[in-house]
Parts: structure tokens; C-alpha cells; sequence
């Protein structure tokens, strides 16, 4: 694999394995603060990175040394309204500069794992920043957000509110293959 493909893969799974943690404790602290519906939200997304982690990780299998991961980790948790910020700032980034230029430089180099494996991340990031956008309008009127089941595509990590499509329109696999958090 190319280095500096391969340098990005570690890059965003150091990121999208921070945000798994981070949504975690996020979502402990929208309990603490009364919504539950937005700890639920987190929990899902956090799943959702999990899977994107996962996916980064496993193409990087030829490695055998250790390297470094240079992540971008938003830190400084707060209150719920607070940390829905610092998530859609998050979001924000991947979308805007992170995987687009990731997934040009693996187009540029063929490294199609690699590519596919940003991509899937990059259309999942645009759905998490939306659900994470109508959270936090709930929690700047002080209300919990409304919303339906969180459906988790277990292959891509794409999320959606409402019922599992017949297949994801990410990864194409079945809807078997979603994970409901109600």
C-alpha cells in the first residue's frame, strides 16, 4: 500500500475510533442532562464508528509495525448542547476536508480498499451531521429531539432514522444487516 494512503487509513481510524469514545461518553452525559432521545443518538453514531474504525483497520492488515496516528480528536465535553457542537464540528470536518481529500489521494495512488473504505464513511459522516444538527435545535429550546428508530447499517456504519431500507444505500447489503437502536 501507498504510505500516504496508508498514513490516512491510520488517521481516520485513530479519528473514528476517538469518536466512538468520545460519542460514548457523550451520550452518559445527555442521560445525566435528561435527554434521552440524544443519548440514544449518540450510542447509535458511536456504533456507527465503531464499524468505520473497524473497516479502516482492516485495511491496514499488512502492517506489522507500529505508527503513528495523527487524529484531530475534538476534546473539552460539556453539557449536551455543548457536546452536540463539538460533534457536528467533528462531522463537519470529515465531510469538508478530511475524507474528500483521503479519498482523492486512494483514487490517485489505486488504492481501492482504501477508497471505498472513506467513502463509506463520507456519505455516513453527512447523515450523522444532520441527525446531530436536529438534536441539538431540540436541546437549544431545552427539549429532547423526537425521533424514530436509529437504524446502523453493520457493514458501512450508515445511519438513519426511521425503517431499515431493503438495502443500505451505501454497501448494498440486505436490511438483515442494520441494528436498530430504540
Amino acid at each position: 500500500m501507498k504510505q500516504m494512503t496508508q498514513q490516512h487509513l491510520i488517521n481516520a481510524f485513530g479519528g473514528e475510533s476517538m469518536a466512538n469514545m468520545r460519542y460514548r461518553h457523550f451520550s452518559n452525559q445527555a442521560e445525566k442532562d435528561g435527554f434521552a432521545n440524544v443519548a440514544r443518538l449518540f450510542r447509535a453514531i458511536s456504533h456507527a464508528e465503531y464499524i468505520h474504525a473497524g473497516d479502516h483497520y482492516r485495511e491496514l492488515d499488512h502492517l506489522k509495525e507500529g505508527i503513528v496516528a495523527n487524529s484531530m480528536g475534538a476534546f473539552g465535553p460539556g453539557d449536551t448542547l455543548n457536546n452536540l457542537d463539538l460533534a457536528i464540528a467533528g462531522e463537519t470536518y470529515e465531510i469538508e476536508e478530511m475524507y474528500p481529500a483521503y479519498m482523492k489521494v486512494a483514487e490517485f495512488q489505486g488504492e481501492e480498499g482504501a477508497r471505498r473504505s472513506f467513502e463509506w464513511s463520507y456519505k455516513t459522516e453527512k447523515k450523522h451531521r444532520a441527525l446531530f444538527q436536529k438534536a441539538r435545535d431540540a436541546v437549544a429550546e431545552k427539549k429532547d429531539v423526537e425521533l424514530g428508530p436509529i437504524q446502523v447499517c453493520e457493514v458501512c456504519g450508515y445511519t438513519l432514522e426511521g425503517e431499515a431500507p431493503d438495502r443500505c444505500p451505501v454497501c448494498s447489503v440486505e436490511k438483515s444487516r442494520f441494528t436498530a437502536f430504540e
